[in-house]
Order: C-alpha cells, then sequence, then structure tokens
C-alpha cells in the first residue's frame, strides 16, 4: 500500500477531542467521524516568526481534507484525544515542519465556524532560524510573508480562512508588546 493511503488512513482513525461551544470536552471521536458529523473540536495555530519578523507560511498539499492547496499562515492542527492544546502544539510544529525545542508564547482562544467546521483555537507564536523539515503528506511548500502584507492584502494568495483570522486577531495584542 503507498505511504500516502497509509498515512491517510491512519489520520483518519486518530481519536480527537469533542467539545461543546463553550469548549468543555464532551468526549472523543475518530478524526473521520468528527469530519463527517461536523463534531465541534479543538486544534492549535502556531505562527512561527523568522528573526525578522517574517510568518512561515505553508503551502498545503492538494490531499489535504480540509482546505486543500490552501496558503496556511499557522502550522498546526487537531488536538487529539488525550491532549492538551500545548502538547498538541509542541507535535503539530514537530511533524509539519521539524521544528523541535522552541518556546511557545500562549496568546488566546477563539471559536470558528465554517459550514461543517467547528473548532476552538488556540493560538501560540514561536520564533525559529533553523532548517525546516516538512512532512510530505501535509505541507507542499514554505513561504515567508510579512504579516503586515498579508493583513493589508488577505486575498492575495488563498489563505485558510481559520488562520486568517486568528492572525487578524493576533496581530493587535502583538503589536502592543513590542
Amino acid at each position: 500500500m503507498p505511504r500516502e493511503l497509509i498515512t491517510k488512513n491512519a489520520i483518519n482513525h486518530e481519536r480527537v477531542t469533542i467539545v461543546n461551544e463553550q469548549n468543555e470536552c464532551i468526549g472523543e471521536s475518530t478524526r473521520s467521524e468528527m469530519r463527517k458529523q461536523g463534531l465541534c473540536h479543538r486544534a492549535v495555530y502556531m505562527f512561527v516568526f523568522n528573526p525578522l519578523g517574517q510568518l512561515f507560511v505553508q503551502k498545503r498539499t492538494p490531499t489535504k481534507d480540509v482546505y486543500p492547496g490552501f496558503y496556511d499562515l499557522a502550522a498546526g492542527g487537531v488536538v487529539q484525544a488525550g491532549e492538551d492544546y500545548e502538547q498538541a502544539a509542541y507535535r503539530e510544529l514537530a511533524e509539519e515542519m521539524g521544528i523541535t525545542g522552541v518556546p511557545l508564547h500562549s496568546y488566546f482562544h477563539f471559536y470558528f465556524q465554517e459550514s461543517e467546521q467547528r473548532v476552538w483555537g488556540k493560538v501560540y507564536t514561536c520564533e525559529y532560524d533553523g532548517p525546516l523539515t516538512l512532512e510530505a503528506d501535509e505541507v507542499e511548500d514554505i513561504v515567508q510573508l510579512w504579516p503586515e502584507d498579508v493583513l493589508r492584502s488577505p486575498h492575495s494568495l488563498q489563505f485558510t480562512p481559520d488562520s486568517l483570522i486568528a492572525l487578524q486577531r493576533l496581530w493587535p495584542k502583538l503589536a502592543i508588546a513590542v
């Protein structure tokens, strides 16, 4: 069986945390059932900046189950059953980009809903200036963009709507912190 099919099958059978609209854990489900039934779940969003302040932006592969081929402003993913947000954040950074050993800065939770997608997200940031190892099944390419340019022209590329909303909410908090 091709590696891509094995990986996709494993991902579909991952157990994920299911929450209600108040972000309270109400159970768990397989990832495929969560998608099929539009269950509310948790996800993490890590905005990775280089030392100059540019964002590492991922081009999602065309095989992703949500927003295939879009540009994702944040590394991240679904919180698995038994994980907290921070554990998921470190796991996803390592899986998607090969980033380990960097401190994450926690910002806020937010609720996102679009058609069948309902998610409670947690936003983190980090700075990174090392080599990247991309997860070929999830990330097709990385580009570095200035956040100000993204916010000025949010339709310049096809960005994932949840990561765009998260950046729009994060940016004023970062500007105040500087």
